[in-house]
């Protein structure tokens, strides 16, 4: 308990180093990871292998691009290794377990008694799980799936969290085909859209929501492209929402009617324009206007 306590408040200082967009002191930090003896269970209850691989994209300093990246090879293999011993079926020892189940065989012989059957220790849970998806043999969706998976896969925090992206993924497609019942250009348009989200380099926070489970497949396979998309364009989409609404408001209020405009879409005269200086001051006016027969909205300096 003591080392994943350890091990999160390393974490939780990295996060913050990336968050500030200042990674100085990360290697002190990175070299206590190294000294500490990673589990399986401590690395993904932590996921401190998310917090090293953030620091070591943003970091400049080679020295701790170096260490990040060490640590998180060894801690792949960790992670490789226990998911080839599920796969094997064989049962996941610890050493000190490997040995005394030997010693124990080795004197059950010498006694003449059967030896007695290990105890396996489980696998600690993952950190996410998600139901079997259902086996497909259509190969369009099996293919939408393969491209969710490479989508997951964009970047190496598949590996760090633990979790089987084909799983994810045929969960994903599955919850997206139970809408729609079929295969058509309404199923393949939100996969296009899911998989353009979830690959975006600018975005990856919802990659890693999915990937740890906060998101969960129903919901990411749901969600709309505003819900989707990233703090920064979420405030790029307010900002001219509200400038929508000011130059609306501009040329609806207090404008001064005349037809000295002709209207594009109607070719009405009738229209009421208002001039607002938007920029600097040695720069024109922008002019307003609004068709009073259309309700057209129009804007030119």
């Amino acid at each position: 308990m003591a080392k994943n306590q350890e091990v999160e408040r390393i974490a939780k200082k990295l996060d913050k180093m990336v968050h500030k967009k200042n990674t100085d002191g990360a290697l002190d930090l990175l070299r206590e990871l190294k000294n500490i003896k990673m589990s399986l269970e401590t690395l993904q209850s932590t996921r401190v292998g998310m917090s090293v691989n953030a620091v070591r994209k943003q970091s400049s300093d080679e020295e701790v691009q170096t260490l990040a990246k060490a640590l998180i090879k060894s801690w792949k293999k960790l992670l490789d290794g226990a998911e080839e011993k599920k796969k094997d079926g064989s049962p996941v020892r610890s050493s000190s377990t490997s040995k005394d189940s030997d010693s124990s065989e080795k004197s059950s012989k010498k006694s003449g008694e059967s030896p007695t059957t290990p105890t396996t220790p489980t696998l600690p849970p993952q950190v996410t799980s998600f139901p079997p998806a259902p086996v497909t043999a259509d190969s369009v969706r099996n293919k939408c799936r393969e491209l969710l998976v490479a989508a997951l896969q964009t970047d190496d925090d598949h590996l760090t969290i633990g979790v089987d992206c084909e799983h994810l993924a045929a969960q994903i497609e599955d919850e997206i085909f139970q809408e729609f019942k079929s295969t058509d250009m309404k199923y393949k348009a939100r996969l296009r859209s899911r998989i353009s989200n979830l690959k975006d380099q600018k975005n990856p926070d919802l990659r890693r929501n999915v990937l740890c489970g906060n998101i969960s497949p129903r919901r990411i396979a749901s969600m709309t492209a505003e819900e989707m998309a990233s703090a920064e364009l979420k405030q790029i989409r307010e900002a001219l929402t509200k400038e929508s609404i000011r130059e609306h408001q501009l040329s609806k209020v207090g404008g001064t009617e005349t037809d000295m405009f002709i209207c594009n879409k109607c070719h009405g005269k009738s229209c009421t324009y208002t001039q607002v200086q938007t920029r600097s001051a040695d720069e024109p006016m922008t002019t307003f206007v609004l068709c009073n027969s259309c309700g057209n909205r129009w804007k030119f300096c």
